[in-house]
């Protein structure tokens, strides 16, 4: 199809702003996007469509319309929710370029316009068909209430008969139709998932057909709508970003036009895909901020006034978060060609939800931001509980990747690697530094070990490994005030002297004669107060190994 169609259908709420003369160009295809270079995705002839969050100043515009030319895009559409207007300087660059700019009126959805150039560009379907997939644009574009993958299954159970479902690369559920019976269970999600990540790795043509336990799979990849397989410089870029979608089925035996259909239900669910990744964009920079401030040594008051702003983004319907946690992943290729921050940062996104949460929105909850090779995952805890044995409830490295271990060791293949390391609970911004140096410290005790797929907390982190040079002294100051703020923060509430009476204690070698004796106090008192500090802490003053711990972070405090 040609530009200037587009100007005639009314429903697409297109206004021309510039390139009159370019509107012979042919569309190949459709993109949505606010990447600052989202030239990886592109492979020449789209129709970009943009939110613009990637603009933060007039700056901005010349370099992202340069980038679009020289991959050869047919025209950039910009949405006018955000703004309220098309920007002047990014008009202005376009008339430089001679690149043809449309507004997208606020009324429009881009998902009205993404389905309308696929079905253009792919060509009609037949019958019943066809059908369909005009009934799901309808309620896909007729708003929140009516759109997102679960209509455009349920239509594919009422009128075609096909089971289906949408699964995350990590084997976690989606979307699945109501009429597909009982969701797929936990463990078949992951073989599925494991299957199609392999089939992709291996460069076999899509749908990937297989047999379990009987029944009859076909799996479709769900990318990005408008890029196509070849769009990606290479294929690990996207291979453990990608959604799929799973039909109970044996395609093989398929006509042309029903594959087609299916292809065209894959492109209308990833505009569902690109919804979600375009609305965590603004968690995403906030993360970011929140993440220079803490590695640039900041005022804790000033990253928690930048928490505070940031608390309805991140945390909504949560208000505030009076405990944190970190959570670093690095995703590293053999050659070093494919940076590993971008899929690392959407693999955090999928692995910090829930495995048994279904549908897309739990995943919006995370934020994550990522430096070269690595992600940074800042997790909100509204309460903290205490587990029996004294210790911290929170997020459990190796609890992380129970359940997504076989697929994500499928999609990297022989030629990838994933670690993670997770920090103890952190209950201010003053510990979010110490935080992220525990988390990256455990991180490395992770890569530290054979497998595809490794974790490693902060439990693992023990106290002779404190002693070590290399340790930073972030790490230090996150194991000093995990065993004893709690301390102090007791002392202070109830003007108790559990600090003197530890140290007095561990001086006295553990007899209870001489420091009751020491401390002028009756040894039912001592007794008392030592098994106030075991309880805080959740330590045993007669282990030997607790008893060091203790005399470190003394030490060290």
């Amino acid at each position: 199809m040609r530009l200037r169609a587009l100007l005639d259908t009314d429903a697409l709420g297109l206004r021309l702003l510039g390139g009159e003369d370019e509107l012979d160009r042919t569309v190949r295809g459709v993109m949505t996007t606010d990447l600052r270079d989202p030239s990886r995705y592109l492979s020449g002839g789209e129709l970009v469509l943009t939110g613009l969050a990637w603009r933060r100043d007039a700056a901005d515009s010349e370099p992202f319309v340069r980038i679009l030319v020289q991959a050869g895009v047919a025209a950039l559409a910009a949405g006018e929710a955000e703004l309220g207007a098309v920007p002047e300087d990014l008009m202005l660059a376009c008339a430089r370029h001679r690149l043809p700019l449309f507004a997208v009126h606020e009324s429009v959805a881009f998902a009205t316009i993404t389905e309308h150039v696929v079905r253009q560009v792919s060509g009609e379907r037949a019958g019943d068909l066809a059908a369909v997939v005009d009934r799901h644009r309808r309620m896909m574009t007729s708003g929140p209430a009516g759109g997102g993958p679960d209509v455009v299954l349920d239509l594919l159970g009422s009128d075609l008969d096909l089971r289906a479902w949408v699964l995350s690369p990590a084997g976690r559920l989606i979307a699945g139709s109501k009429l597909a019976g009982p969701d797929l269970p936990p463990e078949i999600c992951a073989r599925l998932s494991a299957e199609h990540l392999s089939a992709v790795r291996s460069g076999r043509r899509g749908p990937h057909r297989l047999l379990l336990d009987g029944t009859a799979y076909s799996l479709f990849s769900i990318r990005s709508s408008g890029r196509s397989p070849q769009a990606a410089r290479d294929v690990r870029e996207t291979v453990l970003s990608d959604w799929l979608l799973a039909v109970e089925a044996d395609a093989g035996d398929w006509p042309e036009e029903r594959l087609d259909l299916l292809q065209g239900v894959a492109q209308l669910i990833a505009v569902e895909r690109d919804r979600r990744d375009a609305s965590r964009t603004v968690r995403r920079r906030l993360a970011q901020e929140v993440l220079e401030l803490v590695q640039t040594g900041a005022a804790p008051a000033e990253i928690a006034a930048r928490l505070r702003v940031a608390a309805p983004v991140l945390l909504p319907g949560l208000g505030a978060a009076p405990h944190w946690q970190v959570v670093v992943a690095r995703v590293e290729w053999d050659g070093g060609q494919v940076e590993g921050g971008p899929v690392a940062q959407s693999l955090l996104e999928e692995i910090l939800v829930d495995p048994l949460a279904t549908g897309p929105e739990p995943s919006d909850r995370i934020a994550v931001a990522h430096t070269g090779d690595e992600a940074i995952a800042l997790v909100p805890l509204p309460a903290v509980s205490t587990e029996h044995d004294g210790s911290e409830a929170g997020i459990l490295a190796d609890a992380l990747l129970e359940s997504v271990r076989d697929p994500l060791a499928a999609g990297l293949d022989d030629d990838g690697r994933l670690t993670l390391g997770v920090s103890a609970a952190v209950h201010s911004a003053e510990g979010l530094r110490g935080a992220l140096e525990e988390a990256r410290h455990a991180r490395r005790v992770a890569a530290a070990r054979s497998g595809r797929v490794c974790a490693a907390g902060h439990q693992e982190l023990a106290s002779h490994v404190l002693l070590l040079p290399f340790v930073p002294d972030d790490v230090r100051r996150a194991f000093t005030a995990r065993l004893l703020d709690p301390l102090r923060d007791y002392d202070r509430r109830h003007r108790a002297e559990l600090i003197p009476t530890l140290e007095a204690f561990l001086d006295c070698d553990g007899s209870w004669t001489r420091c009751a004796t020491r401390l002028h106090l009756h040894v039912n008192t001592l007794r008392y107060r030592v098994g106030r500090i075991e309880q805080l802490t959740g330590r045993d003053l007669s282990r030997l190994e607790d008893k060091l711990d203790f005399f470190l972070a003394l030490r060290m405090s």
